[in-house]
């Protein structure tokens, strides 16, 4: 009686089955093909089916995952697997578990639609939430010192600007639009430069600004340096 093994403990150069008589090494080139065939169909149809149910094409998964669109077509042909880091970071984008990705489904039953809407407006929420916060404290720190000098800081809205942009970029690049970030980053340096100029509005530092073209130029350029698809 042959004892059963586990497809995914196979060993790529041989298979050893055991019975009661004797050790039969069984090569694997014909029964290990057929296994990794049939998971890699699994895999493709569950990546076709979550990639339509989100609404992506391909180009736009394997941007998301820095593939080319013909790593993504190649997968969902079932011609090559994604590799683990790459199915953890799809099952995130997907909000479904690995497993999910690697498991076969029984007939008829649902594909997980991701809920990557409701994901969004909740962080929509928090990020306002945050800058609400920041101006808050903006607001009572400008009370404050005009309580205690009698001149109102108006200089305190101008320091906020940077501040919330910047926890505003940290927010994006965790869940946002990443292509946004060449608007923050911009705003942030116009802001901190114009900061330092109204803070020292008598001297009228305005060739201060001058800087602000070879950085905005910087900034810009650095956005087109981007990663390298892999194929």
């Amino acid at each position: 009686m042959l004892r059963k093994i586990d497809p995914f403990s196979l060993d790529f150069s041989r298979i050893i089955w055991y019975n009661s008589t004797q050790r039969l090494i069984i090569s694997t080139e014909i029964l290990y093909g057929d296994i990794v065939d049939d998971f890699k169909k699994i895999v493709a149809k569950n990546i076709t089916e979550l990639r339509t149910a989100s609404g992506m094409t391909q180009a736009q998964l394997g941007e998301k995952l820095n593939y080319s669109d013909k790593s993504v077509s190649k997968w969902e042909r079932g011609e090559s697997l994604p590799d683990a880091y790459v199915l953890k970071n799809m099952a995130e984008l997907f909000s479904v578990s690995v497993d999910y990705l690697l498991s076969e489904r029984k007939e008829g039953e649902p594909v997980l639609k991701p809920q990557k809407k409701v994901h969004r407006y909740s962080r929509q929420v928090i990020t306002w939430v945050v800058v609400a916060g920041i101006l808050a404290l903006t607001a009572l720190i400008f009370v404050i010192i005009w309580l205690l000098t009698g001149t109102p800081p108006w200089i305190a809205f101008v320091y906020a600007i940077p501040v919330t942009l910047i926890t505003v970029l940290v927010l994006n690049s965790i869940w946002g639009n990443k292509h946004y970030n060449l608007y923050i980053i911009s705003g942030i340096a116009w802001g901190i430069i114009t900061s330092v100029y109204l803070s020292f509005l008598s001297y009228n530092w305005w060739q201060i600004f001058i800087l602000g073209v070879p950085a905005q130029v910087i900034i810009i350029l650095s956005f087109y340096i981007k990663n390298r698809p892999k194929k």
